[in-house]
């Protein structure tokens, strides 16, 4: 019943996130469209936007409490569907036959990631934490994780390698620490407020500290992927390196699938095959939406002859040249 409980948790979270950045994206074609736009932090719609975006991280952290990594960071996976679906109602896109069949594809996989899961019932005591964090297997996972990050960093820094594979990989790599600090802390608040206090021990304050840290620098690396890269390519990629990242996570640090029989564990990584296929295929040749922007055709300004073609001027603060050339045309 606990697992149940984070596994609608993280359902309902994704799908809250979808709506919510489906409202953001509706706010912000709204201000567009009037003759004196306002920022985007002035309209009610965006904060309401912004409110559910909240709410839906909160309920994601908190299903980490009550459900395994393996099981949480694949419901990811509903967002991207959600998000499919609803920009339908809210932005009036096309219903194309590919978020038909992904969504299909989608459901299907979270259907067998939800059935054939790890079923994982120990309680995640500070002491527990402690204890995996000082194993042999986490820390071979760590040095390992480190050597490959700080390879592709030099890359990154040294070599100016900006591929869209290596920023994801380094995003990933942080991930996979993001949510075992998140389950950690998330286990350790749940147990407090069952009245079995976990707050005063120090490994919370140091998974706190790991969460936040790894949590701002993979923010990095994601706006600078979405900065160079279409955002229909980043979102799948991100997805696949994400979820695999976490399990990878789940499996060394928390020891999720120590107990699960073979037919268990192929039909759960069959079930994330079919999850990555759906999101490929809904985000695959979808066009990104560009916000227009107000301009007056040089061709058609009032009150004014067009003697040339303007072009920019090197020499000069103006932008180009028009038949009466005062300060105020200007």
């Amino acid at each position: 019943q606990t697992q149940l409980l984070g596994v609608l948790l993280a359902a309902a979270s994704n799908f809250l996130i979808s709506v919510s950045l489906n409202i953001q994206k509706c706010a912000h074609l709204r201000l567009a469209c009037q003759t004196e736009p306002k920022p985007y932090y002035m309209s009610k719609l965006w904060w309401c936007g912004i409110t559910l975006l909240g709410l839906g991280e909160a309920g994601n952290f908190t299903a980490y409490g009550f459900a395994p990594i393996a099981l949480v960071a694949p419901l990811g996976c509903v967002s991207v569907i959600g998000s499919a679906f609803i920009s339908v109602l809210f932005l009036k896109k096309t219903l194309r036959a590919a978020d038909i069949l992904g969504g299909t594809l989608t459901v299907t996989g979270t259907y067998l990631l939800v059935t054939f899961a790890p079923n994982v019932s120990q309680e995640l005591t500070a002491r527990r934490v402690q204890n995996y964090l000082v194993s042999w297997p986490f820390l071979v996972y760590l040095i390992l994780e480190i050597i490959i990050f700080c390879l592709l960093l030099y890359f990154y820094k040294r070599k100016a390698v900006k591929h869209i594979v290596v920023l994801l990989m380094m995003v990933a790599l942080l991930a996979s620490l993001t949510v075992i600090a998140v389950k950690a802390v998330a286990s350790m608040i749940t147990l407090s407020a069952k009245g079995k206090m976990q707050l005063t021990y120090p490994v919370f304050y140091i998974m706190i500290v790991l969460m936040a840290t790894s949590c701002a620098f993979q923010v990095k690396f994601l706006n600078q992927a979405t900065h160079l890269y279409k955002v229909t390519a980043v979102v799948p990629i991100n997805f696949v390196f994400f979820t695999t990242s976490a399990i990878i996570s789940g499996v060394v640090f928390y020891r999720e699938f120590q107990s699960a029989a073979l037919l268990n564990v192929f039909m759960f990584l069959f079930g994330c095959l079919l999850s990555f296929l759906g999101v490929f295929v809904i985000a695959r040749n979808k066009k990104e939406e560009h916000l227009q922007i107000l301009f007056i055709d040089y061709g058609h300004i009032p009150g004014q002859k067009l003697t040339g073609k303007i072009q920019p001027d090197s020499h000069s603060s103006c932008y180009g040249t028009l038949n009466n050339e005062d300060d105020s045309v200007k």
